[in-house]
């Protein structure tokens, strides 16, 4: 116990003194709490129309009642803000996680075993790598249809290749360590090697190509809701807030896109520096 206690006292010294990792945790958890919270922390119906309230400004013009002001048929923007982070947070987590199995998976058994199988699986992620991803993801969603559930498919399809290749990559300098040979030597399976020794080391990398792939994934979701193929309205959604507002900018209401944009902004810096500050924490040239 009193091991456990100094071990776990260790890292958290080394977790703050790593200002990605605090800042990027401090957003990513701002952004959680308020996606679990979102029926607490709104106090309009998203979706409540009131024309008499059209495109009001918000505090700036002391508007007490719609702090960020209301859309172009008078809904709340900050409550549809709020119940957007649970739906882009949501659909985020589900895309990475199919992401980062499918691809974790291909890169490790390409890895592993090689020859013509590997050679011909990566030339594909080269073909699927080559193309422009916001290109290749309209044109999975020309084929599914559009829709909440096909964009989180068309987006894993998009960043699968790059997961598989840098599992890959982490699998083939794994395989030539001693622990594998020695694991080789005693008789031991290729499916016990790779559950039992590559993936445990394989893990951490996996968190972090989740992480630093989090703001990628809600950024391309956003982009898919702004070209109408996403989460169809009238459901809150940051990317389909901005294409809405977008028309009323010439008529200087700012606040119907801006602030959809700053809420996108924020959660892709947030995961981008927790990705970074994971992978500084998790290097172990890093330890002390």
């Amino acid at each position: 116990m009193a091991a456990t206690r100094h071990e776990i006292r260790r890292l958290l010294n080394r977790a703050r003194r790593n200002p990605l990792l605090i800042s990027g945790g401090a957003i990513v958890l701002f952004f959680l709490v308020i996606g679990l919270l979102a029926p607490v922390v709104a106090d309009h119906d998203p979706l409540q129309q009131n024309l008499d309230m059209r495109m009001a400004p918000g505090f700036w013009a002391g508007n007490a009642s719609h702090p960020l002001g209301t859309d172009e048929l008078g809904r709340d923007i900050l409550s549809r803000l709020v119940h957007g982070t649970r739906i882009s947070l949501l659909m985020g987590l589900v895309c990475v996680g199919i992401v980062l199995v499918m691809g974790g998976s291909l890169g490790m058994l390409c890895g592993y075993f090689g020859g013509a199988i590997d050679a011909i699986v990566m030339r594909l992620v080269d073909i699927l790598l080559s193309f422009p991803y916001i290109l290749l993801a309209i044109a999975i969603m020309a084929v599914f249809g559009q829709g909440l559930v096909n964009a989180v498919v068309a987006v894993a399809i998009v960043l699968t290749p790059s997961a598989a290749r840098v599992t890959r990559s982490v699998t083939l300098s794994l395989k030539s360590l001693q622990f594998v040979e020695a694991a080789k030597s005693y008789g031991a399976s290729a499916r016990r090697i790779m559950m039992r020794h590559l993936l445990p080391n394989l893990v951490p990398h996996l968190i972090v190509y989740g992480a630093l792939s989090m703001g990628e994934t809600i950024l391309s979701i956003a982009a898919l809701g702004f070209l109408g193929l996403g989460v169809q309205p009238p459901t809150p959604e940051w990317g389909a807030m901005i294409n809405t507002g977008k028309d009323m900018l010439i008529l200087g209401k700012w606040w119907i896109s801006a602030f959809p944009g700053i809420a996108i902004t924020l959660a892709v810096t947030g995961f981008a520096l927790l990705g970074d500050g994971l992978r500084d924490f998790l290097d172990p040239r890093m330890r002390s």
